[in-house]
């Protein structure tokens, strides 16, 4: 049996991801956050492939961050990372993930990185 928290995440996320198809030109960015960890991939949904991914453990930073800030630099290294496969424009897939605080910070730094939200 769900609890009442689960049946509103998952509404969400279906309301969020109903609309959302990517391609190879504009490919989805879906983003999951666990309580440690954000990931990012950038998934081709009519070939229905990953074109690439980045996450937080393959952060090299040399100081401690917060997780906001590392979520802020995924999203600059990711860009880049895009941007190196010819990659200018995305939709963004927050998923059942509220706006808010490291997915935010992650979807800023996307942009802060030159790419097209």
């Amino acid at each position: 049996m769900r609890t009442i928290n689960t049946d509103r995440k998952l509404k969400r996320k279906m309301r969020v991801s109903m609309n959302i198809r990517g391609t190879e030109e504009r490919p989805r960015i879906a983003v999951h956050r666990s309580s440690k960890y954000i990931y990012a991939q950038a998934i081709d949904d009519v070939k229905r492939v990953t074109l690439c991914s980045f996450s937080s453990q393959q952060l090299k930073a040399e100081k401690k961050m917060s997780k906001s800030e590392q979520a802020k630099q995924i999203g600059i290294q990711f860009a880049a990372l895009l941007k190196e496969k010819n990659i200018k424009q995305a939709v963004f897939d927050r998923g059942m993930f509220t706006y808010l605080g490291r997915v935010k910070a992650l979807a800023e730094g996307l942009r802060d990185g030159g790419l097209e939200i």
